[in-house]
């Protein structure tokens, strides 16, 4: 029995159904509307790093795109201390049957240990073409790279997020920290942990409403296929 066919579903509808009765009526089944379901791979800044379960990055932006009306649920795929590399590595189990977009949100820890930009570009491009072969749409969220490996290290590493974007034809928010990066450095030190790193749940409150429009639009693509 073809299912697409017999129900005349989308591929979220379609999804539903892999987990549905199939002798439901057509007219009920199509009455029936499933949130978004968007995966968030990432690294400590995804994960939550030295924050109370409720007030990481993906618990945050849940709520804010749930207060705009959207019906989504943001699954934390963010891993502490992960690469593009482990990105790579488990891109394919992230991607469950259930997902309907990915959050792609690494490089980070690449900078900090100075890994040659194409390399990291690589994987990237890995993880985004799973993303596109499992038929989700894809949000890139780039991240700047410290001075530690001069100048020219830092132009090439931040250019390559804008470079594949236009490649793969996917959304790019620039910055994870757009919204508090060019904050005096005493307003910014009260909004990062102690290791300077990571945002404490302030800057996370400051961090998800620029965020937060890019993944609204995610999510509300996903949600017309």
């Amino acid at each position: 029995m073809n299912v697409s066919t017999l129900y005349g579903a989308s591929k979220r509808a379609g999804k539903a159904l892999t987990f549905g009765i199939l002798v439901v009526p057509v007219t009920v089944c199509s009455a029936f509307a499933e949130p978004v379901v968007i995966a968030a791979l990432g690294d400590s800044l995804t994960h939550g790093y030295g924050l109370p379960q409720g007030d990481g990055f993906v618990p945050q932006l849940e709520s804010w795109l749930k207060a705009q009306g959207l019906d989504v649920i943001v699954q934390n795929a963010g891993v502490s201390g992960d690469t593009t590399q482990g990105g790579l590595s488990r891109v394919g189990w992230t991607l469950g049957p259930d997902v309907d977009a990915m959050i792609v949100s690494l490089g980070g820890n690449d900078a900090l240990r100075g890994i040659d930009p194409a390399v990291s570009k690589a994987n990237l491009a890995g993880i985004i073409e799973a993303g596109q072969a499992a038929e989700v749409d894809v949000l890139l969220i780039g991240v700047e790279a410290p001075m530690n490996f001069g100048a020219d290290y830092k132009q090439v590493f931040d250019g390559m997020y804008g470079e594949l974007a236009a490649e793969f034809n996917v959304e790019l928010a620039p910055d994870f920290f757009e919204a508090i990066r060019d904050l005096p450095a005493d307003q910014l030190r009260g909004l990062m942990q102690a290791d300077g790193i990571h945002p404490n749940v302030q800057g996370v409150a400051q961090i998800v409403p620029a965020l937060g429009p890019y993944v609204q639009g995610l999510a509300e693509s996903a949600a017309k296929e």
